[in-house]
């Protein structure tokens, strides 16, 4: 018999899968380099035109042939179709066979690596996964030049409950797969925000990647586990690890039908404290997916999908598009559009931008914006043009200091003056918030309170430049601890600071979404929660089962901690009968890395 082992990767699909591996196997296309002569320039187009055409269609008859209720998660199809009519793509890689003559193939291969290598610039990990996009529509486009193998997995054959094994699935891949045999999927890279993942959480299926090692280690047949929830696989599972695996598998379904239910329910403890419930996205089509699972609103809608993979600036009227579509779902009682959180550097245009050491702490986000004046107001007038549909907001990262906001202000003030000129509507109190997420901002926040209507706490960032880690970082990502004393006392300082001027806080960041912070939050006096969509009924659900007045008692308590570790452990115990079902721990005696009670 083979001998178990586990794979730690990322857990980004909640849910158990129990079944047999098929691993696909898919090689590294070899790209063929030639020089060609003149004359064959337009063989070389046509070959590569040819293969816009059949990637076209081949993504669009895997939609048609998507059931009805999977149909209308293949938004991120669409956006593959869209990466296949950029005429920025297009005329590049037809230039770059004229001047560089080369034949297609190599063409598009220089073309892709040089848009790939700004993207994978971008240090926020959500907005680096966006490369992968334009690296599944080269794959697709070099299969078909090449005549490799076929870009779906239609060929995978298999009979029983199987789990795919795989370096990486494309979404279409994803979304294409038979859900009748195939019970989840592992992969050697991906993070939780990839498009891949998010297709995994709409189609409900479990799925881990980052396994690193996964696709080469374990065998075609060899019996796996799957657990979207902690990351974890087990290859060749022992009795143990199954007995435990499929009590699990049975009350995450039990759960499931509960949270269908509960989706609807007000977000209020057993008191009567309400609590608003957002969601946070950054594709238009993501909207329905907030509607179906009961968010009351979008807590923060990313924008800078919008700046990446083009060569220009998107326009005033570019912007003011894709806000209506925002503005104008009745169901959203506020939607909160964060302005441009990136640096300059990270996308083609005609910005004069030097390269810096440390772009992380550079010229970014608001700095970036109240520099390059043009790009910000073509943004933000896009967003007050849009606020006439709708209960829009506007949101502004990464403010250090008084006066970048007064200065954002001004801009704002000439952006409306610049539109009554033209006779063009908007909502004159459109109300303006700070993204609180470097610790100057928390601790100047009884200053900053006066200038805007709310605050939105970013904790993921917060907690980086708190503790000065990067949380991606292996050797130091032991020391992100949410509950660390000092971040809960700068969280606690802004939320007092907020409320003396009257003006509410959301809390956008990974801890909005976890059980046994939720509790704490709620007793440092927080007015809303923002989260990833699939998470707004387990967030639910635990709020309804608290009171207000012990969760401030509890967080009094945590607050007078020595330290993050001492305050999770603690919690771990209180909160363990109260909230052992959002936890889905089964047994709190098993530990799935040894396989075994300890």
């Amino acid at each position: 018999m083979n001998a178990r082992r586990v794979i730690k990767g990322i857990g980004t699909s909640s849910g158990v899968s129990i079944g047999r591996a098929y691993v696909l196997e898919r090689g590294k296309i070899p790209v063929p380099k030639r020089n060609i002569k003149p004359e064959s320039h337009e063989k070389e187009i046509a070959k590569f035109k040819a293969a816009l055409k059949d990637a076209q269609e081949e993504l669009n008859s895997i939609k048609d042939r998507l059931d009805e209720e999977i149909r209308r998660h293949a938004f991120i199809i669409d956006t593959h179709l869209l990466i296949l009519q950029d005429d920025f793509l297009i005329n590049s890689v037809v230039d770059t066979i004229r001047k560089e003559n080369v034949n297609a193939e190599w063409a598009l291969d220089l073309v892709v690596s040089k848009i790939i290598n700004t993207l994978e610039k971008v240090e926020d990990p959500y907005l680096k996964e966006r490369a992968q996009d334009i690296h599944y529509v080269y794959k697709r486009l070099m299969r078909i030049m090449v005549k490799k193998v076929k870009s779906d997995i239609d060929s995978v054959n298999v009979s029983g409950k199987t789990i795919i094994v795989a370096h990486d699935l494309s979404p279409a891949d994803t979304i294409h797969l038979n859900l009748k045999k195939i019970s989840g999927f592992v992969t050697d890279i991906g993070g939780r925000t990839s498009h891949t993942s998010i297709v995994a959480r709409a189609l409900e299926i479990p799925a881990v990647v980052g396994a690193q090692t996964a696709s080469s280690t374990i065998k075609n047949f060899e019996r796996v586990i799957i657990d979207g929830d902690e990351g974890i696989v087990i290859v060749n599972p022992t009795e143990e690890d199954l007995k435990y695996y499929s009590h699990k598998q049975k009350i995450l379904r039990e759960k499931k039908n509960e949270y269908v239910k509960i989706a609807r329910l007000k977000s209020e403890t057993r008191d009567g404290f309400k609590v608003k419930i957002g969601a946070n996205i950054e594709l238009i089509p993501e909207m329905e997916i907030v509607e179906k699972y009961g968010g009351e609103g979008i807590g923060l809608y990313r924008t800078e999908y919008l700046y990446l993979s083009r060569n220009s600036i998107p326009t005033e009227e570019e912007h003011f598009q894709v806000y209506k579509k925002l503005a104008e779902k009745r169901s959203f009682k506020y939607v909160t559009v964060r302005t441009l959180d990136i640096g300059g550097d990270k996308f083609s245009s005609s910005l004069d931008i030097s390269k810096e050491l440390n772009p992380a702490m550079g010229l970014r986000a608001v700095r970036l914006c109240i520099r390059e004046v043009p790009l910000f107001k073509s943004q933000l007038k896009g967003i007050l043009r849009a606020s006439a549909y709708g209960p829009l907001r506007i949101l502004i990262p990464m403010v250090s200091g008084l006066e970048e906001i007064r200065k954002v202000k001004e801009i704002i003030s000439e952006c409306m003056a610049e539109l009554d000129e033209k006779g063009i509507e908007y909502k004159k109190d459109i109300e303006i918030g700070v993204m609180v997420e470097v610790p100057s901002s928390c601790l100047i926040s009884e200053i900053l309170a006066k200038e805007v209507n709310f605050f939105s706490i970013g904790t993921n960032d917060l907690i980086q430049y708190t503790l000065a880690i990067d949380r991606v970082n292996e050797y130091v990502s032991y020391l992100y601890e949410p509950l660390h004393p000092a971040v809960l006392r700068l969280i606690k300082t802004t939320i007092d600071a907020a409320h003396k001027e009257g003006i509410e806080v959301a809390l956008c960041g990974e801890m909005a979404s976890e059980p046994l912070y939720i509790p704490v939050l709620l007793g440092l006096g927080i007015d809303e929660l923002s989260m990833n969509p699939y998470s707004i009924p387990r967030a639910k659900s635990v709020i309804r089962k608290l009171d207000q007045n012990y969760c401030r008692n509890l967080a009094m308590h945590v607050l007078g901690m020595k330290s993050g570790k001492e305050a999770e452990d603690f919690l771990k115990v209180e909160l363990s009968e109260l909230l052992k079902d959002e936890w889905i721990l089964v047994d709190n005696r098993y530990d799935p890395q040894k396989g075994k009670d300890y």
